[in-house]
């Protein structure tokens, strides 16, 4: 009798992240006594704010016992997050709607799975980030990505979905992040209601990444400039049946609480709340019952700062970019990476996975291979988070330098 060879699922096969080998070779360097500055992790390294971190305490001391919670979260988060949507947004958000999820990782899962039909072609920008590209795959979801470069500043035009439905079929949904990863570009109020007008008008679901919302430097040719609110546009404010992605992650500088959120459609909100009790039963109760404190005005504060902290480093970063020599860069409206081509580099080490590599051993300096955000052109960039401070990039820029004299 003969047995099918068990085998991993042909879905399963999704390209693991560059960035994980390079991190674990941080860590091997770094055991072996090496100074590493790693500008690899989107991570801010402030933390949680304070008050998050005290109610966190509290609930530790307290003995409290942390049970499962609704698998849409907690009412009083859910309220504190609609309330935090009329304060940025002037949006009167029905706490109803917003589903509270394991990170905005686990948000993209239930979106995803709630809004979408095995076979469904849903669109992208290339580069971007590519967990959207992988859990659609995953999902059994066509991916068509769009081509995105600094003409459009790498952000989706209407016209550009245009021309990918007649190539490749009708969509099913759009994916759109503004501040973007890795670029940290913005598409305008004006772009974005170019962007969902087109999604109505072709059927097709908006769904809209907005977890740097906050981490923003407006400014002359900035996209976020033109916007009335220069926190971020939100989605709702254009398109009600879009799905909103955010998180605690970036702006309050949470990462490891796994907790972000979605607003959703009231059609897609039973979806998910079933969904969600299945996949993960609820979100962690003790991130939930602490991450109250971060709508406190003390906590805004604590984040703004750390914001400031983001833009002097951004201006430290450009006004280094002449003597690095590297080719065009994504003009960084917010988030905190910068995105740019090698230029002459590029002809020395052949790609960017070779010039990273070479960089790390050389010099202890860790950047993220453009591969991981682009398939098609990513080797000839690289990424760099800023988000570890002025201190380690003005390091790591001078370490770069270096390396590239030796390397000429």
């Amino acid at each position: 009798m003969s047995h099918r060879r068990l085998t991993a699922s042909s879905r399963s096969n999704v390209p693991p992240f560059a960035v994980m080998d390079i991190l674990a070779r941080v860590s091997e360097l770094r055991a072996a006594g090496r100074d590493v500055v790693s500008l690899c992790a989107g991570e801010p390294s402030g933390g949680a704010p304070s008050g998050v971190s005290a109610k966190a305490a509290e609930l530790h001391a307290s003995g409290l016992a942390l049970t499962y919670t609704p698998a849409l979260g907690t009412a009083e988060l859910r309220a504190a997050i609609a309330g935090h949507y009329r304060r940025w947004y002037g949006l009167d958000v029905d706490p109803a709607r917003v589903a509270v999820t394991t990170g905005s990782s686990g948000a993209f899962v239930l979106g995803f799975l709630a809004a979408f039909e095995v076979g469904d072609r849903v669109a992208l920008a290339r580069p971007g980030y590519p967990a959207y590209r992988n859990i659609l795959a995953a999902l059994g979801c066509e991916v068509v990505e769009v081509d995105c470069g600094p003409e459009t500043r790498y952000q989706p035009t209407s016209e550009l979905l245009e021309a990918a439905a007649r190539e490749r079929g009708p969509l099913a949904g759009v994916v759109v992040a503004s501040p973007a990863n890795p670029t940290g570009t913005m598409v305008s109020r004006a772009e974005l209601s170019d962007l969902a007008a087109w999604c109505s008008a072709n059927g097709a679901r908006l769904v809209s990444d907005e977890i740097y919302h906050g981490i923003t430097y407006p400014g002359p040719g900035a996209a976020g400039a033109d916007t009335a609110n220069a926190r971020g546009v939100c989605a709702w404010e254009l398109d009600p049946e879009a799905i909103v992605v955010s998180s605690f992650s970036k702006y309050w500088g949470m990462t490891g609480w796994r907790l972000g959120w979605m607003l959703l459609p009231e059609e897609l909100t039973p979806a998910v709340d079933a969904l969600a009790g299945n996949v993960a039963l609820c979100p962690p109760a003790p991130s939930q019952l602490a991450a109250v404190a971060a709508f406190s005005p003390e906590s805004y504060a604590e984040a703004d700062g750390w914001v400031a902290e983001y833009a002097e480093t951004r201006r430290t970063l450009i006004d280094g970019l002449g003597p690095l020599g590297w080719g065009p860069a994504a003009p960084a409206d917010g988030a905190f990476y910068l995105y740019a081509e090698l230029g002459p580099q590029l002809e020395r080490f052949g790609d960017s996975r070779e010039y990273c590599r070479a960089l790390l051993e050389a010099e202890g300096v860790a950047l993220v291979p453009g591969t991981d955000f682009d398939a098609r052109a990513g080797h000839r960039s690289v990424r760099l988070s800023f988000a570890a401070g002025s201190a380690a990039v003005s390091a790591a820029v001078e370490r770069i330098l270096r390396f590239q004299a030796k390397a000429s």
